[in-house]
């Protein structure tokens, strides 16, 4: 934990902010007592961006689905036959 003065904290919140980013706790003082905390918020410094795999898979089970994996055929990368390819599209 950090501690600052209002001043010091006024000239070097960017730096300070950067701190709290990383979840570190900075108290900023005035006279010497404390005033305030500048604190990371809930989950901030944990991750960034990105999908969160576990809360989707919680959404979807809160509302009864229920995703099993997938199926691929053995066949599926085999070449297709040729008079597939000729054939014109719909």
């Amino acid at each position: 934990m950090k501690t600052v003065s209002i001043r010091e904290a006024q000239d070097r919140f960017d730096e300070l902010a950067q701190d709290v980013e990383r979840g570190e706790t900075v108290t900023v003082t005035r006279d010497g007592k404390p005033v305030f905390d500048l604190v990371p918020r809930e989950g901030a410094a944990q991750k960034k961006g990105g999908i969160d795999w576990e809360a989707g898979q919680a959404y979807l089970r809160s509302k009864g689905i229920v995703r099993t994996k997938g199926f691929i055929s053995d066949d599926f990368d085999d070449p297709l036959p040729e008079d597939f390819l000729l054939r014109p599209l719909p």
